[in-house]
């Protein structure tokens, strides 16, 4: 994501929040749907081996810091979920995977999909705030969790109800009906993007 050009990422922004994308020229404007799902990769420095067990990175700190802060605070604040992939041993690569199969993943995708649209009539994804506010309110332990991590975190307003919605995604698929403190620090382990402790 770092390879192109910062203003090129910044014309994300408004897509990814509403949805749409308008396009000027003279005297004309035209309004396009434009609802995607963005998958972004990068690396956590210019050379790719921050924190790798090789030791073979040879970055500055600022290098890092002007390499990671080609992706602005805002268009983070839009990425839902954020996760490290650190490198895997060669012993971990060649050893079977143990996960859940595929179908049994899709089934309970399937299920929660349904509960969403028979709670709210949408996905969770698609939920404004004030549905957010009726919706994705956790219980009194879940919501403590996430003041915590609002107070630590520094985190907008978008943030939060972007976890919020995440955490009610991870109670449907868990099928359960109110959002516990487990599902809201799950999101919040999902958010923990490149300027978070």
């Amino acid at each position: 994501m770092p390879e192109f050009d910062r203003r090129v990422l910044e014309v994300l922004r408004q897509p990814m929040e509403s949805g749409r994308v308008t396009i000027s020229r003279a005297a004309r404007q035209s309004d396009f749907p434009a609802r995607f799902q963005l998958i972004a990769a990068m690396n956590p420095c210019p050379c790719g081996f921050l924190g790798h067990p090789s030791g073979k990175c040879d970055c500055t700190s600022d290098a890092v810091l002007r390499y990671q802060g080609r992706i602005s605070g805002p268009l983070l604040d839009r990425i839902d979920i954020q996760i490290e992939v650190a490198a895997l041993r060669p012993d971990t690569l060649l050893a079977d995977a143990d996960g859940e199969p595929s179908s049994v993943i899709a089934a309970r995708v399937a299920l929660a999909h349904q509960r969403q649209l028979a709670r709210q009539g949408k996905q969770n994804q698609g939920l404004i705030t004030g549905e957010v506010e009726r919706h994705c309110r956790p219980d009194e332990a879940g919501a403590a969790v996430l003041r915590q991590a609002m107070l630590h975190l520094n985190w907008s307003a978008r943030v939060y109800h972007r976890v919020l919605k995440v955490a009610r995604t991870i109670a449907d698929l868990a099928d359960a009906p109110v959002i516990l403190a487990e599902h809201v620090s799950e999101a919040i382990q999902l958010r923990r993007g490149l300027r978070e402790p």
